[in-house]
């Protein structure tokens, strides 16, 4: 599209939001009724990012990659655009001109530079010198989210004045340095040649007293400490009035009289006169090569100090509003999904208790079934989010994964139906990994039917696995440490999938499928749960060519695998049971529950409702064989501050968590004892019991 269309069409867009914009305000005011907050808030937020755009002294533009002729994301149009830019990089208008229109030659560097920002979403900070200008910037760029925008944030400074100012204090030093050594033989011809530049310079013996000192070095001491210092003062002695600054200059010009050449950033003075310093210190040496003392070379880079934290607080703002549009998008899906499921539970319950109340029980079981059915539904949505995020509980053990992968064959087949061919191809030497097992199965399965779904004419889904051995390059590729992983793959030969859905398919709550036949949240749930689990996703599709998700998880070595997998334990019969379990949560509907479940299966139970109550019946004596603690509790202990203390008291204690949300920094990553299970809320009665049953056996 031409620029001048371009802009045209972005003008209007803009006029039809004020518009609409000044519309809803005009009938807001109309019906008596203020704005919305949730749009009052956009408003104001979009204000402040305006005020903020405009008002910012660094270039800042907006830039959207497309498909030109030189290939896909091969060319960008500058969507946005602040004053700074134009004045700091010398082109107007630039809002709807592309690269190659505003600078042909020089293209090609450009898209070079912030590709690779938009394929992986890794910030860079360069600086650069335009060919067309001779200006200096310092720029910083970094990917705008979601990634599917394809579009990048680049802020920028003119820092040309300290560019020069930089090249010819360097040729100034290297100048200064070779005639101070020729010249310390006389100490007049040094101060000569040190007053004779106007970067802050002092030359000191091996006794920290002053041989040289220039009027720049002066003027600074006089304005930070209000010392006057001269040829021959002892510096230690000058400075004793300021011990803490004191103590920080004697520390490296302590380096420097050791003979060590270095570069470092300091800080000198307090209150107003607080500054920073780029400190240059070198040896100097006689004409014979003795060392008789050092010099420093010292630039008040304050300015530039301040200049990086505003740049930082820039980029910080742009990030946060960011993050608000993300969860925005978040919350609007789960809002729209929950309000579904507490509406189906709600509504069956109400048509239970009117059923109830005119007698006829006999008809209130489907709706009390189709309750259950949503809240199972409701516990998977929470489960996707909690793995999207990456802050489910896992329970990670060895398993063979080419085991996993035959066994869930058949169940694959009936899922997908008959008009899909399944094809399984598996390594040859042992694939083992320690992994969620139930977690990968889910992922397995999600992706297969995924696969189906694209193929509604039939086709073939292909599950393969194998071996790969990342070195530095590949790793680097996958965004993987180096080592020994395992790849498990499935492909399919279905529709495949355009450039733009591929950059959302991890995207919460995308999902091209129609209204009520998928959440979105398959793809996003399997990316939270392998890399939750130190792997890594990558998927590769195109237009009628298909699509292949590979999941690359850490593969256990044979050193580290068991002699063999565990047996399960025996059960033992309800008639020889005398044993006592300790429930411990806030929630006295949970306790109310399970309590239910132990009395069931027999067995003696105390209750507490706080961790320091149920400590306490521990340090006097009381005699468990197993502990079901929440995770999160009130009173200032929560279950694994209680775990650790009664294991104090009990080691080998068998416990069990129950939790209604992630806990993974007070659970330690998901990683857990031989002894220490989890069972996430809501879980059903019968799989608590069974549960309770394999850990006591």
């Amino acid at each position: 599209m031409p620029s001048s269309e371009l802009q045209s069409l972005r003008q209007q867009l803009e006029q039809s939001k004020q518009q609409n914009n000044l519309l809803k305000a005009r009938l807001a005011k109309r019906n008596g009724a203020a704005p919305a907050p949730v749009e009052q808030a956009e408003a104001d937020t979009q204000q402040r990012y305006r005020f903020l755009f405009e008002a910012m002294d660094e270039g800042f533009c907006i830039i959207e990659f497309f498909d030109g002729p030189h290939g896909p994301l091969s060319d960008y149009v500058h969507i946005e655009a602040n004053a700074a830019y134009a004045m700091h990089a010398g082109i107007d208008n630039v809002v709807g001109q592309t690269l190659r229109q505003l600078v042909p030659d020089e293209a090609e560097g450009w898209i070079a530079r912030y590709g690779p920002v938009l394929h992986s979403g890794n910030p860079i900070r360069f600086e650069q010198e335009l060919v067309a200008t001779g200006r200096h910037l310092d720029i910083c760029a970094f990917r705008m989210e979601p990634a599917s925008r394809k579009q990048v944030a680049v802020l920028f400074q003119d820092v040309t004045a300290r560019k020069r100012a930089e090249s010819a204090l360097r040729r100034l030093n290297q100048e200064l340095e070779q005639r101070v050594a020729q010249a310390v033989a006389e100490r007049k011809i040094l101060t000569d040649v040190v007053e004779a530049t106007l970067a802050q310079i002092q030359v000191v013996d091996l006794d920290m007293r002053w041989l040289a000192i220039n009027r720049a070095a002066r003027d600074e001491f006089q304005r930070l400490f209000g010392l006057t210092p001269s040829v021959g003062d002892s510096l230690p002695d000058q400075m004793a009035k300021h011990p803490e600054d004191c103590a920080r200059g004697l520390l490296l010009w302590t380096r420097a009289l050791k003979g060590e050449a270095f570069v470092e950033i300091a800080e000198f003075g307090a209150g107003d006169q607080h500054r920073h310093y780029e400190l240059r210190f070198s040896p100097l040496h006689d004409p014979h090569g003795q060392l008789i003392g050092a010099y420093l070379f010292a630039y008040d880079i304050s300015e530039r100090i301040r200049e990086q934290k505003r740049l930082r607080k820039t980029e910080e703002a742009l990030r946060q509003a960011q993050k608000m549009e993300a969860v925005g998008q978040l919350t609007g899906g789960i809002a729209h999904d929950f309000n579904n499921l507490l509406t189906g539970i709600s509504g069956s319950l109400e048509l239970s208790r009117n059923l109830i109340g005119r007698g006829r029980h006999q008809h209130i079981d489907p709706y009390l079934r189709t309750a259950q059915d949503v809240c199972n539904r409701a516990a998977s949505l929470v489960h996707r989010l909690l793995a999207f995020s990456r802050r489910q509980t896992l329970e990670p053990r060895t398993i063979d994964v080419n085991r996993l992968v035959s066994g869930m064959t058949e169940l694959i087949r009936r899922s997908v139906g008959p008009h899909i061919e399944i094809e399984l191809f598996t390594a040859s030497a042992t694939c083992r990994a320690s992994i969620d097992s139930s977690q990968l199965e889910n992922a397995l399965l999600n992706l297969c039917i995924n696969a189906r779904d694209a193929m509604p004419g039939g086709g073939r889904i292909t599950i393969e696995t194998r071996h790969l051995q990342a070195d530095d390059q590949i790793a680097a590729h996958l965004d993987l440490p180096p080592g020994d992983y395992l790849a498990l793959s499935v492909s399919d030969n279905g529709r495949g999938m355009s450039p733009q859905v591929l950059a959302r398919a991890f995207d919460p709550f995308f999902t091209t499928k129609p209204v009520g036949q998928g959440t979105g949240l398959g793809l996003s749930m399997v990316y939270g749960f392998v890399r939750q689990s130190g792997g890594q996703v990558r998927v590769y599709s195109e237009p009628g060519q298909g699509t292949s998700v590979h999941l690359y998880l850490p593969r256990l070595d044979s050193a580290s695998l068991p002699a063999s997998e565990p047996l399960p334990a025996a059960r033992t019969p309800r008639g020889l049971r005398d044993m006592t379990v300790m429930l411990v949560d806030d929630e006295a509907t949970i306790r109310m529950l399970v309590g239910e479940v132990l009395s069931d299966l027999g067995y003696t139970k105390i209750e507490f409702g706080d961790g320091h109550s149920a400590l306490a019946a521990l340090q006097n004596g009381a005699a468990i064989d197993l502990l079901i603690s929440d995770v999160g509790m009130p009173g200032g202990m929560n279950g694994q501050q209680l775990v650790a203390a009664a294991r104090q008291l009990r080691p080998g204690l068998k416990v069990l968590f129950i939790t209604g949300y992630a806990e993974q920094a007070v659970l330690g990553g998901g990683v857990f004892e031989p002894t220490t299970r989890v069972l996430s809320k809501p879980f059903s009665l019968d799989t608590l019991a069974q549960r309770i049953e394999e850990m006591i056996g």
